[in-house]
């Protein structure tokens, strides 16, 4: 009943943090469905009917002239990659443990650990939803090819890392007002259909619009990715330096709003609502 832990060193125990975020996210993963096979299946299925969506609606609207030089198809997949990574990423994370979880009892569990393990979680699912669905595109219908490969995965990565960080924001709001932070979530992610910038590019937008769009960081994310998609297109009216900003300082007050919460958190709330 009564033990001496040993103390481990700061390599032991970040190892064993490692290897404790891997089986959580792991967890996360077969959490939406027992079959991560099926999963991975119906996550694909959801990003080609988007793009489908968004293919048709740009023939019907007669947007195409308004498309950067190229393969148009992945012109609309780089918009729905970036955008579907983001907003999995923020829905994912703020919807993970909070301290009032039961998971919370067992004694190496954390938030930090629940956090990580969902945006791992998310990126992995949505990385390996876009290979899947570019390498059908690239086989079966027309070659695609990249101007900058390692610009699209970092502008990728840059999508996921915004999403997660606005996701521990809300996660550590979600305590205290449940009801108004799930609207919240629900309203940025329907938003983000249009402020996301994924139906038109920055360079081809009026100077007096671009003040609707120039605040969201996935704004950017996507226009720098098309940058770096297409040898043919030049952003002027973006960077990528924006959101990375963003990203580390909401990353920080979500981290230390999650601590605040954490420390007041009541076991009672959850058992309320």
């Amino acid at each position: 009943m009564f033990q001496r832990e040993a103390r481990k060193g700061p390599m032991l125990t970040g190892l064993g943090m490692m290897e404790l975020i891997f089986h959580a996210a792991v967890r996360s993963v077969r959490k939406n469905h027992g079959n991560p096979i099926i999963g991975l299946l119906l996550n694909i299925f959801q990003t080609v009917m988007l793009v489908a969506v968004f293919f048709l609606l740009f023939q019907l609207l007669g947007m195409r002239g308004m498309a950067i030089r190229g393969d148009y198809l992945l012109y609309v997949m780089s918009g729905i990659f970036m955008f579907m990574t983001h907003i999995k990423a923020l829905g994912a994370v703020a919807g993970c443990e909070g301290p009032t979880s039961a998971m919370m009892k067992h004694a190496p569990m954390n938030t930090f650990v629940a956090i990580a393990s969902a945006a791992l979680a998310s990126l992995y699912t949505q990385l390996l939803s876009a290979i899947v669905v570019l390498y059908i595109y690239h086989a079966a219908f027309s070659p695609i090819s990249f101007h900058n490969l390692p610009g699209v995965l970092g502008m990728l990565l840059l999508s996921w890392s915004s999403g997660a960080a606005l996701g521990t924001l809300l996660l550590a709001l979600k305590p205290w007002q449940p009801d108004a932070v799930g609207i919240i979530t629900q309203l940025y992610q329907r938003a983000n259909m249009i402020a996301s910038g994924k139906m038109f590019v920055a360079n081809t937008m009026p100077t007096s619009k671009l003040a609707f769009f120039d605040w969201n960081p996935l704004f950017h994310t996507i226009d720098q990715g098309r940058g770096f998609t297409f040898l043919n297109y030049h952003p002027h009216y973006s960077n990528w330096e924006y959101p990375l900003k963003v990203t580390l300082v909401v990353f920080v007050i979500g981290l230390m709003a999650e601590n605040f919460t954490r420390k007041h958190a009541s076991i009672s709330w959850g058992a309320k609502r």
